[in-house]
This record gives structure tokens, sequence and C-alpha cells, in this order.
């Protein structure tokens, strides 16, 4: 810090910037809202904000309800027809236990945790933030990010619009029902 200090002197800071430093040298955590600085908001998201028990209860729903949404009397079938596969069986090198659920856990603990730090994020700055709010700002993730993020990858990979609306479907499903047992923990 004394480097930084010599390099920039506290007096040639802005007045945010000057109480960030104060901070900084203080040794105590202070909120950035408590610095007067609306947009340095989105840094005050913290992993200790966040009620795992309201994460752990949306990774289990997400990882059960994929399951049952590609199982084989739902949507694994049609599916699998879609992307060309009539017999519906993963070749040897497709099957591979350990990284197909691995990788989908993996995936499903950091889409969660995301969407853990947003939602109480914004419950932090709205005490009226309500369950069903929860349930709209996943539903906005799942259907706005999630959903269409993929689907120019889709496109341009030659895949139809049937695989990509089943398999989508479920994220957007599952972010709005995360959403919701998330707010409701928090």
């Amino acid at each position: 810090m004394k480097f930084f200090d010599s390099v920039f002197p506290v007096s040639s800071l802005s007045s945010v910037d000057q109480d960030i430093h104060r901070c900084r040298h203080s040794y105590q955590r202070v909120s950035f809202l408590e610095l007067g600085n609306p947009a340095l908001y989105l840094f005050s998201m913290t992993f200790s904000e966040l009620h795992f028990i309201g994460i752990l209860a949306a990774i289990f729903f997400t990882f059960v309800s994929g399951g049952i949404w590609f199982g084989p009397k739902t949507f694994y079938p049609v599916w699998m027809k879609a992307r060309g596969n009539a017999s519906g069986q993963l070749t040897t090198e497709q099957n591979k236990p350990a990284l197909l659920f691995g990788g989908t856990i993996i995936a499903i603990i950091v889409q969660m945790i995301s969407l853990g730090l947003i939602l109480s994020s914004l419950q932090s700055s709205r005490p009226d933030f309500s369950v069903a709010s929860g349930a709209l700002v996943g539903l906005v993730l799942g259907v706005g990010i999630s959903m269409f993020s993929s689907l120019s990858h889709r496109l341009f990979g030659g895949e139809n619009l049937k695989v990509w609306i089943i398999e989508t479907a479920n994220d957007a499903i599952n972010y709005t029902v995360a959403g919701a047992i998330i707010t409701f923990f928090n």
C-alpha cells in the first residue's frame, strides 16, 4: 500500500475513491452503499449474503427437474430423434457418466450461486422483493439469457429449433422455480 500511496496521493482521488482508500486503510468492512455511490453497489454482492439452504434446494430441484424432463417417458425420445439419433443410445465416446453427471452438477452449482448472488443483491436493495419477484427474475434470466444465448450457436451448428426448445425450455423453467426457491429462503 505504501507504493500505491506514493504514486496516487489521497488528495488526487475523487471523494468516492478517498472513501474507498480510507476503508482499505482502516481494515474494516464497509458496504459500498455506505460510500454514497450507487454505481458501486454491484460490488457489494458477496458470498456471505447468500443463504446456502436456498441454493442447495435450488440445485436439488434443478437436477431432479432435468432428470424428469429428459427421462425416457418424457422428452428424451423426442429430443434424441430430433438430434438425429433414432435409437436414443449414446455411443461409447459419448456415454461417460462421470463426465455427464459431474459436468451437469458443476454447471448447476455455478448457475444457482450466480442466480443467488443476483437475487440477494436485488433483495438487499428492495425490501418489497417477493418470491414472485424472484420467480420473475429467474424467468427473465432463463429466457432472456439462458435460452437465447445458445440460439445462434444452434442455428449455425445446423441443429433444428425443436432440439433448442426442448433443451432450453427446461432451463427457463428451472431458473424460474429456482428464483422463487432462493428468494423464499433469503
